[in-house]
C-alpha cells in the first residue's frame, strides 16, 4: 500500500510543467480532496508533503525551503547520495523541523546548531555504530573468575545458560 501510495504520488507530481502551481489535490490513495501534496522541485529532487486541506499552501513551501536549505547546509550541496546513505541524519533533521504533524523550529540556524551539538554528542561517544562493538568489549572484559550457573533470590532461582558461544 505504501508502494502505491508513492507511486501514485510521484505520478501527480511528475505530470505537472513546471510553470504550474506546486500544490495539488491528494490522489485516490492519499485521502482525495482532503488532502493536498505540496512539492518544490529542486534539480533532480523533489520534496512532497502530504498535509490536510486546511494547511496554508504558502506555509509548507517555506517549511519545505528551511529542510532544503538546512540539508544543504548540512551536507553541503545536497544530492539524492546524501540521502540516500544518511537517511538517519535526513530524519534527525526533519525531526528538528516537524514532529508529530507539529511544526517546531523554522530557524535554520537554531536547526543546524541542534545538529551540530548532536554530531559533537555522537563523536564523543565514539559514534552510535561503535556501541555494540564497545558493548562486546565490556562485556568481553568483565573479571569473572566463573560465570555463576545458579542465581538464587530468595524464593527465585535463575539458571543461566551457557554463554561461552558469545565470548
Amino acid at each position: 500500500e505504501i508502494q502505491q501510495i508513492v507511486r501514485e504520488t510521484f505520478h501527480l507530481v511528475l505530470k505537472r510543467d513546471d510553470n504550474i502551481c506546486n500544490f495539488l489535490e491528494g490522489g485516490s490513495l492519499i485521502g482525495g480532496s482532503d488532502y493536498k501534496l505540496i512539492y518544490r522541485h529542486y534539480a533532480t529532487l523533489y520534496f512532497v508533503f502530504c498535509v490536510d486541506s486546511s494547511e496554508s499552501e504558502l506555509g509548507i513551501l517555506d517549511l519545505i525551503q528551511v529542510f532544503v536549505e538546512t540539508l544543504d547546509k548540512c551536507f553541503e550541496n545536497v544530492c539524492e547520495l546524501d540521502l540516500i546513505f544518511h537517511m538517519d541524519k535526513v530524519h534527525y533533521i526533519l525531526q528538528e523541523v516537524v514532529m508529530g504533524g507539529m511544526v517546531l523550529e523554522t530557524n535554520m540556524n537554531e536547526i543546524v546548531a541542534q545538529i551540530e551539538a548532536q554530531n559533537r554528542l555522537e563523536k564523543s561517544e565514539g559514534g552510535l555504530s561503535a556501541a555494540p562493538a564497545r558493548a562486546v568489549s565490556a562485556v568481553k572484559n568483565i573479571n569473572l573468575p566463573e560465570i555463576p550457573r545458579n542465581i538464587n533470590i530468595g524464593d527465585l532461582n535463575i539458571k543461566v545458560p551457557n554463554l561461552s558461544q558469545f565470548v
